[in-house]
């Protein structure tokens, strides 16, 4: 789109956001902060008094539904503003305000979660069944689709109980928690900031290594250069390999202190317990991938066929098996494409996000300053709102427009179909929405192309995503299960014993044609995600369900879209596991996850046909 990167202010309006849906300027939005703390004294004033009646309670819970929603409105706005450059100090101004002014809100109503849970059980029950409160039952005596306005949330909440501590006691945990995330921003810290990894020299001269050029330098055809940038990468882990051990072990004895403090028999299950998650689905997860991983086995051996290498080496698992394709591909040309692929979901669907994308939902283009990648920013009030940094000469970034449409869709349903209270759908369900968008993106491009080249291409980028997505992240979970349960067993977590656990992972998930470094077992120190234990399975979860339901929307008919329907519109009405199960694809079982380990298996297949 531009020959050099825009400043700012240079980009064309029609090309960003329009958060005037938030706050029409960033005036109304300070006008708006004051309303906020003016509120926030207020808050004080309903302790005491939710457990006097029913219509008591419902009057702190209309307060703080409104509350919440100005206190999310406010988030998004400043948030989204800092997002547009993050060396703008007014928009960082605004964001240190705000979370200074969150702080003290959340301080002021710390008390209201156990005042609830303190009332009575049998009282409660009653209050559950009252106008203000109930279930909605049809005339069958079953539940509808959407509960009442506070019913989910009160539900959830008294779930909580066994968990909640004293006002003291829960005083105190909460003057820690502002530590807790010490070891994240350390380790964050260490490896953005204070490591250096230096320059290597490419054809094209002298080119920096660091953390977002990694990558780079993995995809690279020059066998060579992915080595040097490998061994130089790693060299730089292993000369902070203790410090690193040392920061991801208190993280994990964090989440072990946090489990035991509040009475869950282990880190994992406190994690799993706000989704309703039985430790059988992780585990069948892990055992499901652990007996499929011959097409992975196979596709490493594939790789090194295909790159004509003596022997497959770490470095080389992210070398290209077909040539990148550059086509220039215009912001509505792809708006375009991605519509006619998610054509099979009808005329509002598409309608909706086409209107959207070629409207002002999206800040389309990179300028200096602003957040690297992609996301999808849905709120209760706000449209939602999808950040990109989009090239055309990328077909990637065709396949990112529709994923984030994917998450913008879900959140636009869940927002009309739900109270604020319950609208707002948990992660396990996210990557479903975006996921299938993708996988309907990629079936319409496989049919429709008439490139033996793109085609290849095609193949080759769905069997890495699926790999890294299925395969991956389940590594990762198993790494996190092995660790929680060794420091839960007394065992200290050295860089000897992290090591050493991370390498036996890799030697099961690449197979035995992998050749290792001695340091390839590093890998393990440099994970991010490791330090928010417990949600990477959620992405190998995700597009199984994806999968599943792509294919069960477009080999079925009416009622098959409309269950998918039914599962965007639910929001936070239900548990996860039960939203799924109502769209069609039950997670509890194992037969999504050997469903999607199969369908790699085919793509393996056809990869081994092409020349």
């Amino acid at each position: 789109m531009y020959d050099t990167i825009p400043s700012r202010s240079e980009v064309k309006k029609e090309d960003t956001w329009d958060l005037s849906k938030l706050f029409p300027d960033d005036a109304s939005w300070y006008s708006a902060l004051k309303e906020y703390e003016t509120l926030t004294e207020k808050i004080p004033g309903f302790r005491g008094t939710l457990g006097k009646s029913a219509e008591s309670l419902a009057a702190y819970l209309d307060f703080a539904r409104d509350f919440g929603i100005l206190e999310e409105k406010l988030a998004y706005y400043s948030d989204l503003r800092q997002t547009e450059d993050e060396g703008d100090s007014a928009a960082r101004t605004m964001t240190g305000k705000f979370t200074m002014a969150a702080a003290r809100a959340q301080t002021a109503g710390a008390w209201a979660a156990p005042e609830i849970q303190a009332i009575p059980d049998e009282v409660m029950n009653v209050w559950l069944k009252s106008p203000r409160f109930a279930n909605p039952e049809d005339s069958a005596g079953q539940e509808t689709k959407f509960p009442a306005e506070y019913f989910v949330y009160l539900k959830r909440l008294l779930r909580y109980k066994p968990h909640i501590l004293g006002e003291k006691e829960e005083r105190i945990i909460a003057l820690h928690t502002e530590g807790e995330g010490i070891s994240n921003d350390a380790f964050s810290v260490l490896t953005n900031v204070d490591m250096k990894f230096g320059t290597l020299d490419t054809p094209d001269g002298p080119k920096p290594l660091s953390q977002s050029t990694w990558a780079v330098f993995m995809e690279s055809p020059d066998r060579s250069l992915r080595k040097d940038a490998y061994t130089r990468f790693y060299s730089v882990f292993e000369a902070h390999q203790h410090t690193l051990a040392s920061l991801y072990s208190g993280s994990v004895k964090q989440d072990a202190i946090r489990a035991r403090t509040r009475n869950y028999p282990s880190a994992r299950a406190a994690a799993l317990f706000p989704d309703n998650v039985g430790e059988e689905v992780y585990d069948n997860l892990i055992s499901s991938i652990s007996a499929s991983l011959e097409p992975l086995h196979r596709y490493y051996a594939l790789r090194q066929k295909k790159l004509a290498v003596p022997e497959l080496r770490h470095y080389d698992v992210y070398a290209p098996l077909a040539q990148k394709q550059v086509q220039k591909t215009s912001w509505e040309e792809a708006v375009n494409m991605v519509s006619e692929a998610l054509s099979p979901l009808g005329s509002e669907y598409v309608d909706t996000l086409r209107s959207g994308l070629l409207g002002r939902w999206a800040d389309r283009y990179e300028n200096k300053g602003k957040h690297s990648g992609a996301f999808s920013a849905g709120s209760y009030t706000g449209e939602p709102y999808i950040l990109m940094n989009y090239k055309e000469d990328s077909i990637r970034d065709v396949f990112t427009m529709a994923h984030e449409g994917g998450h913008s869709m879900h959140s636009w349903y869940s927002a009309r179909n739900n109270p604020f209270t319950h609208y707002s759908y948990t992660i396990f369900e996210a990557e479903v929405a975006s996921t299938f968008n993708e996988e309907l993106l990629f079936r319409h491009l496989l049919k429709t192309c008439s490139s033996r080249e793109l085609r290849t291409w095609l193949v080759n980028k769905r069997a890495d995503d699926l790999l890294s997505t299925l395969y991956r992240q389940t590594m990762f979970a198993e790494y996190e299960k092995i660790t929680h349960r060794l420091e839960e067993a007394g065992e200290p977590l050295t860089v000897d014993v992290l090591r050493g656990e991370y390498r036996t992972l890799l030697e099961k998930y690449f197979g035995p044609g992998m050749v290792f470094e001695a340091n390839s077992d590093l890998e393990g120190l440099r994970i991010p995600h490791f330090y928010r234990a417990f949600y990477v399975y959620k992405y190998s979860t995700g597009v199984s369900a994806a999968l599943a339901l792509a294919e069960r929307v477009l080999s079925g008919g009416k009622k098959e879209r409309e269950d998918y329907f039914a599962f965007l519109k639910s929001g936070g009405s239900r548990f996860p596991i039960d939203s799924l199960k109502a769209a069609g694809v039950d997670m509890s079982s194992p037969e999504p996850v050997e469903a999607a380990c199969r369908v790699f298996g085919t793509i393996v297949d056809e990869l081994e046909s092409l020349p």
